[in-house]
């Protein structure tokens, strides 16, 4: 019962790879609450590059609707506080000494139902990465039993095994939407 060199666990840990990256993706939503990756695009101008908001300066979460970023380097807030501005995530950054304070605004129903939209569109990609990643499991099975280097009753136990991997990863998708969904109706 020789499976060739086909590996279902390739497969799973490549959806796994999919599920991963909507789980990202999704985090960098706002929900009207305040978290540490809604400032993760953010580009500072510093020492002569663009460098990420998290090299420059520590950003921490004291309360849910506040975002606090410390800067290291005095000379830099000036530039940490441009870049959280030209950055349009509608943050309007209050400065004390070398601590930035960003105040989270309420969302209100239209920009909600619109972040939802985005939600869907992101967890589709991640269910059109998966199917393909089901597809190219798929081809191989067939590829294998038409080199006759495993039986068709193989191809067959196995073609199963990648439907039930793949039912599995869509529901983890389902899921990650589910919550996320939730997180931004809640008000």
């Amino acid at each position: 019962m020789a499976a060739g060199n086909f590996d279902i666990n390739d497969l799973k840990r490549r959806m796994e790879g999919a599920i991963n990256s909507l789980k990202h993706e999704l985090g960098g939503l706002r929900t009207g609450r305040a978290a540490i990756s809604m400032v993760e695009p953010v580009q500072v101008e510093a020492y002569g590059s663009h460098m990420p908001l998290n090299q420059v300066a520590t950003v921490s979460v004291p309360e849910p609707r506040l975002l606090s970023v410390q800067v290291w380097d005095r000379s830099m807030v000036k530039a940490v506080e441009t870049a959280i501005v030209n950055s349009n995530l509608g943050l309007s950054p209050a400065t004390e000494g070398q601590v930035i304070r960003l105040r989270i605004p309420e969302l209100n129903e239209e920009r909600r139902k619109e972040l939802v939209k985005v939600a869907h569109k992101y967890t589709e990609a991640a269910r059109v990465a998966v199917r393909h990643v089901r597809r190219d499991g798929l081809d191989m099975l067939k590829k294998l039993e038409k080199d006759h280097q495993i039986s068709e009753d193989d191809e067959k136990r196995l073609s199963n095994e990648v439907q039930k991997v793949t039912d599995a990863a869509i529901a983890d998708v389902d899921k990650a939407l589910a919550a996320k969904e939730k997180e931004i109706l809640t008000v």
